[in-house]
C-alpha cells in the first residue's frame, strides 16, 4: 500500500517539477535584458542567455536594448514670425540602462514620444520660419539635445533627431516663391550696375590714354568706320571729328610769290 502511495505521489511530483522547471527558464536574446523582480521589489538586471526565474517568487520584463525609430506625428508650430507650419520628425533612440526604463516610468516609449512632440512645437516656436528652412541641422541637434536631457532619468539616450518635413500653406508658398523672385531680380540689377561701373572705369582710362596721342584718337576712328562698314545692308552716317577738321582750317594757305620784274622796270 505504501509502495502504491510512493509511486502515485512520484507519479504526480515528477510532472509537476517538469513544468516548474520549464516554467522557471527563459532564454534572452543578445540584445535583450530582463529586469527580474522579487517578491515585488527589483532585484536584478538578468542577460543575455539562459534566466532562471523562480515561478512564483521572481518575475521578469524583457527589455530590447536595440535603436528605436520613432516617427514624430505633424505638430502645428506658430513660429517666431507668427507663420503657422506643420512640421513632422523622426527620432532615434535606444535604452540604456534597463533598470530605470522600468522603474522610473510607466511606458519608456509613450513618454518618449509625448515629450519629442511638445519639445518639437516649443523648440522651433522660437525660431523664424526662414531659420527653420535654412538651419534645419541646427534645429535637430537643440532638440535632440533637449530629449537627451530629459529622458536621462528614464535610462534612454536619445542619439539623434531629424526633422522630415516642414509644410506650408499655399499662400506661404507664393509668397515666399515672390519674395525669391524679388531677390533674383535685386541681384540682376546689382550684377548690371557694377557691370556698368566697370565699364564706364575702363572707358575713361583708354580716353585717358588716347587723349594724349591725337593721332591715336584718328586712328580710332578710322579703325570704327572701317567696321561699320563691313556691313552693306544699311547706310550709316558718320560724324566728322571736329578735331580732325580743326588741324585741317589751322593750316592757312601759303602766301602768293611776288610778282616778276619787267624789262622795263626799274629797281
Amino acid at each position: 500500500m505504501f509502495m502504491d502511495f510512493n509511486i502515485g505521489l512520484g507519479g504526480v511530483l515528477i510532472p509537476v517539477l517538469i513544468i516548474v522547471l520549464a516554467s522557471s527558464l527563459r532564454v534572452l536574446r543578445e540584445y535583450e535584458r530582463g529586469v527580474v523582480f522579487q517578491l515585488g521589489r527589483f532585484w536584478k538586471v538578468k542577460g543575455p542567455g539562459l534566466v532562471i526565474v523562480i515561478p512564483g517568487l521572481q518575475q521578469v520584463v524583457r527589455v530590447d536594448l536595440r535603436v528605436v525609430t520613432m516617427d514624430v506625428e505633424p505638430q502645428d508650430v506658430i513660429s517666431r514670425d507668427n507663420v503657422s507650419v506643420k512640421v513632422n520628425a523622426v527620432v532615434f533612440f535606444r535604452v540604456v540602462d534597463p533598470e530605470k526604463a522600468i522603474i522610473q516610468v510607466e511606458n519608456y516609449l509613450m513618454a518618449t514620444s509625448q515629450l519629442a512632440q511638445t519639445t518639437l512645437r516649443v523648440v522651433l516656436g522660437k525660431h523664424e520660419l526662414d531659420e527653420m528652412l535654412a538651419e534645419r541641422e541646427r534645429l535637430n541637434l537643440d532638440v535632440q539635445q533637449i530629449l537627451d536631457a530629459q529622458t536621462d532619468a528614464w535610462g534612454v539616450k536619445v542619439t539623434n533627431v531629424e526633422i522630415k518635413h516642414i509644410d506650408l500653406n499655399e499662400s506661404m508658398v507664393r509668397a515666399i516663391a515672390r519674395q525669391a523672385e524679388a531677390e533674383r531680380e535685386r541681384r540682376a540689377k546689382v550684377i548690371h550696375a557694377e557691370g556698368e561701373k566697370q565699364a564706364a572705369a575702363a572707358l575713361l582710362e583708354a580716353a585717358a590714354m588716347l587723349a594724349q596721342r591725337p593721332e591715336a584718337m584718328q586712328l580710332r576712328y578710322l579703325q570704327t568706320m572701317t567696321q561699320v562698314a563691313g556691313d552693306r545692308a544699311t547706310t550709316v552716317v558718320l560724324p566728322l571729328p571736329i578735331d580732325v577738321l580743326g588741324r585741317l582750317l589751322d593750316k592757312s594757305p601759303p602766301p602768293p610769290p611776288p610778282p616778276a620784274a619787267g624789262p622795263g622796270s626799274t629797281g
